[in-house]
């Protein structure tokens, strides 16, 4: 790696920037998740990369497309730009194995827990994996980080900022 490589945040969306309502398509349904903002301009001036990889069955269940994934993340970029907080980029994972639409309906290697998104994301950017570090919602996150060789956190909810000052903490350690 470069000398320009830093350690990245890989963070889960929904559950982590946001509630998790269930199969989110649209703007309209996002409820931010208290903190946000804060914890991603913390990490933004700690010098880290923060990337979202997140899994998005509802494509290959037909509720919303591809297109609506980018384009609720374009929104989603510029909300939180608006209050200082920068994200860096976007991986998601459109498949399911029992999805209805054919041509997502897969076993892929970017549907956590396995690590396809980290592994494209650390290939993408100059990432460095020491000090770097995945947070998730579900135990099928920190999954996803163990086999890209990464720490995972936990966040059961609550203050989004709170809970990064702490990892933050630790892997400073």
């Amino acid at each position: 790696m470069s000398a320009a490589s830093r350690p990245a945040a890989f963070l889960d969306r929904d559950g982590v920037l946001n509630f998790d309502d269930s199969y989110i398509g649209t703007r309209e349904r996002i409820r931010w998740t208290p903190g946000v903002a804060t914890a991603i301009r913390a990490l933004n001036e700690a010098g880290y990369f923060v990337f979202i990889a997140t899994n998005q069955s509802g494509v290959a269940r037909s509720m919303f497309s591809e297109q609506d994934v980018r384009d609720l993340h374009g929104w989603m970029r510029g909300e939180l730009l608006r209050d200082g907080a920068r994200i860096d980029d976007f991986r998601f994972c459109p498949h399911h194995p029992e999805g209805s639409v054919a041509d997502y309906a897969a076993d892929c290697d970017c549907r956590k827990p396995k690590p396809g998104m980290l592994r494209d994301l650390m290939a993408a950017w100059p990432v460095r994996a020491q000090g770097s570090f995945v947070i998730g919602d579900k135990p099928g996150d920190v999954e996803a980080a163990k086999a890209a060789g990464l720490p995972g956190y936990l966040f059961t909810g609550g203050d989004l900022a709170a809970f990064v000052d702490r990892v933050l903490r630790e892997v400073a350690r």
